[in-house]
């Protein structure tokens, strides 16, 4: 399906040029005013906007509700249209807005990496994403916890421990698998269980 890009940076809205987007390939479905839900897939995105391609376009003012593979519920406003999809805003609190990009660039960089999607078990958001990490030596680290499955964990921090090394989540032991711009991910050394995680989300 072809994409109609815009020819001049006059083309796009003051909202979509606020916030950096990048490319990723993700798929779902939104809810025009009239309450009725048709496919999309995300061609590119920032914590701010996102672009949408679609058979059904909607018109510019337009509120939508979009439900996103990996990245949850969005809502906002069209922005503007174009022949195979359109532009909508995204309408966030600071908080939510930097988790979106936290996982946005997650995605983006595992795409552009060619890391394998490692979807063996559900991921999950956790209510509490601010945590911390403790290393086999003793050193703790904050972190904010992007992601969350029974085999692993994808963690925004500031340092970057080597790959390979031990370190704790809550009670949960793994070992740092991947480094990505913003971050790590880990596997845990064992698989856990739904209680387990729901234990240590409820902390």
């Amino acid at each position: 399906m072809g994409f109609a890009q815009p020819s001049t940076l006059n083309e796009f809205s003051e909202t979509e040029l606020q916030f950096q987007s990048v490319e990723v390939t993700l798929f779902g479905r939104f809810m025009r005013q009239d309450k009725q839900e048709y496919p999309c897939q995300i061609q590119s995105m920032s914590s701010g906007s996102a672009t949408l391609i679609t058979p059904n376009i909607g018109v510019t003012g337009e509120r939508i509700i979009a439900y996103i593979d990996h990245l949850g519920r969005i809502e906002g406003k069209i922005l503007r249209v174009f022949q195979d999809g359109f532009a909508m805003s995204v309408n966030a609190t600071p908080h939510k807005r930097d988790k979106l990009a936290a996982k946005i660039t997650w995605i983006a960089n595992r795409h552009e990496l060619s890391l394998p999607e490692d979807r063996r078990h559900e991921r999950i958001e956790p209510t509490r994403s601010i945590t911390s990490i403790k290393l086999e030596d003793g050193r703790t680290y904050d972190v904010r916890i992007i992601d969350l499955s029974l085999s692993g964990a994808a963690m925004q921090m500031e340092v970057r421990p080597a790959i390979g090394t031990l370190m704790w989540l809550g009670n949960m032991r793994g070992r740092i698998i991947r480094h990505f711009d913003d971050g790590v991910a880990i596997e845990f050394a064992i698989l856990q269980t739904q209680d387990t995680l729901s234990d240590f989300i409820a902390r």
